[in-house]
C-alpha cells in the first residue's frame, strides 16, 4: 500500500497555512537570537538558499560555535531547542553533525538537495548537547540510535526563524522507527506562546494534533517509494516525564560521545 501526493495533500487541508519564513538569498546575512538568559548567538548566512553551497553558522561575540555541542540543553527547568525548518516550510535542513562547527545546511541525498514533498506543519528542530546513540539499542524497543540530536516537533502558533534558539517545554514523545533506527521525537511547545499556558503534559494535547503529527511521520517519505515509517509502545506519544528521562539518557550519551568514550566516527565534536 502506498501513500501518495494525494494523501499528503488530505493531511495538508486539515491544517491552516500559515506565511513561511522567508530568506534572503544574499551571500551573509546576521541575525541574534536569545537563548537562555545569559546566552545569545549570532547566525551568519553564507552561500545561497537552495543551493549545496548554502550554511547558517552560529556565532557568540568571541567566534564561531557549534549549535550541537555549544548550546545548553536546559533553559530553567525548560530546554533550548534550535530551530532547523520553520513551519509551513518544505526543505529539509538540518544540523550537519559531520561538518566543522556543525552549521545548518540543507540535506543532500544522492546529489540532489532534499525536500519534503509538502510543507511540515510544525516548527522542526533538535535538542543540543544530546545524541541517540547508535551503538546502544533500546531494551525494550530493540533498536539502535539513529546517529543524530534529538528531534522536537513544536506545535505552537508562531512560525518560528531558522536558527533561532528557542525555550521549549517538553510535553511527550514519540518512539519512530524509521529505516531500522529508534528517532525519537519529542512534542514540544515555545514557552511564551499562547498555548503554553494550556499544555503541560501530552494528555493536554488534543488528539487530533497528535494523530497529525504521528500520521505525517509515518507517511512523508512514501512519494519517494519508501516504506511507511512505524512507531514503538502501540504507536502511542509518551508523556512528559518519559520526554524528560528520555532527554536525560540522549544528553547522557553526548556527554559519553564529547568526552570521547564512545566513537564518534565521523561526527564532528571538537575534539
Amino acid at each position: 500500500m502506498k501513500f501518495g501526493r494525494s494523501a499528503l495533500t488530505l493531511l495538508s487541508v486539515a491544517y491552516t497555512a500559515s506565511s513561511a519564513t522567508a530568506w534572503t538569498t544574499a551571500n551573509v546575512a546576521r541575525n541574534r537570537f536569545a537563548a537562555a538568559a545569559l546566552f545569545s548567538t549570532i547566525t551568519e548566512v553564507e552561500g545561497e538558499t537552495a543551493t549545496e553551497s548554502f550554511r547558517l553558522k552560529f556565532k557568540t561575540d568571541s567566534g564561531v560555535i557549534s549549535p550541537w555541542h555549544d548550546i545548553p540543553l536546559k533553559d530553567g527547568d525548560n530546554y533550548n531547542m534550535v530551530v532547523e525548518i520553520p513551519k509551513m516550510t518544505k526543505a529539509k535542513m538540518e544540523v550537519a553533525t559531520k561538518e566543522e562547527n556543525n552549521p545548518i545546511a540543507q540535506d543532500i541525498k544522492k546529489g540532489k538537495l532534499r525536500d519534503y514533498h509538502g510543507p511540515i506543519f510544525w516548527n522542526y528542530g533538535c535538542l543540543p548537547q544530546t545524541w541517540e546513540d547508535p551503538n546502544e539499542k533500546h531494551p525494550e524497543l530493540g533498536f539502535f540510535g539513529d546517529d543524530d540530536p534529538i528531534d522536537v516537533v513544536e506545535i505552537g502558533s508562531k512560525s518560528l526563524e531558522m536558527g533561532s534558539v528557542t525555550p521549549v517545554k517538553a510535553l511527550g514523545v514519540l518512539a519512530m522507527i524509521d529505516d531500522g533506527e529508534l528517532d525519537w521525537k519529542v512534542l514540544a511547545v515555545q514557552v511564551d506562546d499562547p498555548l503554553a499556558k494550556e499544555y503541560n503534559d501530552i494528555d493536554d494535547v488534543p488528539d487530533s494534533v497528535k494523530a497529525g503529527v504521528r500520521e505525517w511521520f509515518r507517511w512523508y517519505k512514501t512519494p519517494d517509494d519508501k516504506p511507511i515509517n512505524a512507531f514503538g509502545f502501540d504507536e502511542k506519544f509518551l508523556d512528559k516525564k518519559a520526554a524528560d528521562e528520555v532527554i536525560e539518557e540522549t544528553h547522557d550519551a553526548w556527554k559519553k560521545l564529547k568526552a570521547g568514550d564512545t566513537d564518534a566516527g565521523k561526527l564532528w565534536t571538537g575534539n
